[in-house]
């Protein structure tokens, strides 16, 4: 059963309507490349990286948009309610060996259609203090 719908008539631009924060590592871009297919070694080898002029074994970038829209669908109560998602992608998520990766989403109101229910959430996307999506927006219907 869905989570309720957030009231559309008590937001406003700026609002944060949800933060997350998702710990990557080695594992789980093994798991990511089995789950889609994408078995390019850029994802799991460091000398095929280096080899291509990569600083390392980078996270997946459908793998990336897809942990960064879901605090988004959580909020929004229902993945239906999210009609539209679009990111370009700005830098790479490394993945060290070691420590992983860390990436932050930061979900806030962008804009508000009254007439549609709808609302534009902006999402910040960030490794390292670096913004790695741009432009990431996604469109959710509330009413």
């Amino acid at each position: 059963m869905p989570a309720a719908t957030p009231d559309f008539d008590a937001l406003a631009v700026g609002d944060v309507v949800a933060e997350r924060t998702f710990a990557l590592t080695r594992d789980s871009l093994v798991r990511y490349a089995g789950a889609s297919g994408d078995f390019n070694p850029i994802h799991y080898r460091d000398d095929v990286a280096a080899s291509v002029g990569l600083p390392g074994v980078l996270a997946h970038g459908m793998l990336t948009m897809g942990l960064a829209v879901q605090p988004v669908v959580d909020w929004a109560g229902d993945p239906a309610r999210v009609v539209d998602y679009q990111v370009r992608f700005t830098r790479p998520v490394v993945v060290d060996p070691e420590s992983g990766a860390e990436l932050t989403v930061s979900a806030k109101v962008g804009q508000l259609d009254a007439e549609a229910g709808a609302a534009r959430i902006d999402l910040t996307v960030s490794f390292e203090g670096a913004t790695v999506l741009g432009k990431a927006q996604v469109r959710v219907v509330l009413r």
